[in-house]
Parts: structure tokens; sequence; C-alpha cells
């Protein structure tokens, strides 16, 4: 097996609302390996967005274990977080998070800002992503020059532009119809045979096929965790039609 990239061990998230504490995560223990490709289903409120903001280190735990490597995530700087968030982590979000008055270009930079690179090879390397998604003829055009699918290409590119080791996407088709789902359905395959780690949530059974893992929350609770033996590939769409 793989090297082993993240250990959580009896995670739990408590939010109080109110007089009320409502148990996000009640005790979640996973091992993910490098060069998996993972879906978190489960339905509203059981848990997977809350688990993915940990995984992420956008959240913190309320208690339990969280290994990132060989690092024990609890024992991180502030200043760490950050360097792990933005060198190690690539984001994708259902509602694409660009920046509306920049271009392509340079929502998909702005990642490597921190990174040392000059201006020069910050851009070069940004447009040297877009090429690889399919948007190198949409480099200068703004968030609302194009489609719902254009954008999150720009948005999958900017998670890429940093080469990091995992990548967490939160409903990354949720805004999209059948056809563009596809279309970003196959650069996440392309993602994953190039060697990345890739954990998808998603609501949607047929999306989750895409994946060779998936898991399953509900209440806060790990339902389930299966090798997934009937992987749809999203470069033949055929199996994706049948399932709608």
């Amino acid at each position: 097996m793989n090297e082993q990239i993240i250990s959580i061990e009896d995670i739990k998230k408590t939010y109080v609302m109110g007089s009320e504490k409502v148990h996000a995560l009640d005790g979640v223990t996973l091992s993910i390996h490098r060069n998996e490709y993972i879906a978190l289903m489960g339905p509203s409120g059981s848990g997977k967005s809350t688990l993915m903001n940990l995984l992420g280190l956008l959240d913190t735990p309320t208690s339990g274990t969280y290994m990132l490597k060989d690092q024990l995530v609890s024992e991180m700087t502030d200043s760490e977080l950050a360097s792990v968030r933005n060198k190690q982590i690539g984001f994708v979000f259902q509602t694409f998070n660009l920046l509306p008055r920049l271009s392509s270009l340079e929502n998909v930079a702005l990642p490597l800002v921190y990174s040392g690179l000059g201006k020069k090879k910050r851009l070069e390397k940004a447009e040297h992503v877009l090429t690889q998604v399919g948007l190198g003829d949409r480099v200068d055009h703004k968030p609302n020059e194009l489609s719902g699918g254009q954008r999150q290409r720009v948005a999958i590119a900017r998670a890429l532009v940093n080469d990091p080791a995992l990548i967490l996407a939160d409903e990354p088709t949720g805004n999209l119809d059948t056809k563009t789902s596809i279309e970003i359905m196959s650069i996440f395959e392309e993602i994953h045979n190039n060697g990345n780690t890739v954990i998808l949530v998603t609501h949607e059974p047929e999306i989750a096929e895409h994946a060779h893992r998936i898991v399953r929350l509900r209440d806060g609770l790990l339902e389930s965790d299966i090798r997934n033996e009937n992987v749809i590939s999203a470069h033949d769409p055929e199996h994706f039609y049948n399932k709608n």
C-alpha cells in the first residue's frame, strides 16, 4: 500500500448553538493513503463537510488526533497551518470562490504569491495549468465572462498550481449540468492518474462512483467505508447517462 498521508483517530467536533450542543462529528477514525481517490458521502447534516474542513485545516477538532503525513496537526502553529494549506492542499468548492475583478490567469496565480516565485514565473505557471484544464484560450477572461463549467476549471487550475499532494473538492459538480459534470469529473480522473490524492464530497451517487473508495457518514459517525469495484470512467459517459 502507498504511503499513509492522513490518519485521524476518534475525531469529534462539537458546536455550541445557544444552550444546545451539536455533535457534527462523534468519533471518526479514518486512514488515507497517497494517490487514493475517495468520495465522502452522506445526507445533509451527516458531518461530511465538517470532516472536509478538518482535513483541509480550515477548522480544528474538539478532540481526537489528526496526523498529516508525519505531523501532528494540533501541534502546528498558525503560520505552519497556513503554509501547509497553501503548499500541500488544493481546494475546489461548489461556488468556485473566484475573485470577480481578476482574470482567470490572475485568479490561478494568486496562491503562488507566497511561493517566492517572481511575477513572470507565477503567470507562466498559472497559464500552463490553465492550458492543462483546457482553458489556454481563456486566460484573460474574468469569471463573469465564463460559463459555470469554465469557472470550475479555473478553480481546479488554482487548486493545482502549487503542485499539492492532496486535492479536496466539496460538491464540485453541484452547480453544473450533467454534460459539464462529466467534463469536470474527467479532469479529476486525470488529476488522480497524475499521482494526486483526491477527496471528493458529494451527495450524488453517480458522481461518487467515479471514486475508487466510498466513505459514508451518518449522524457524525462513519457508516461504511468500501472499495468501489465498479469505478465509472468519465471518459465513458454512457455509464453516467444510464444512471440518470
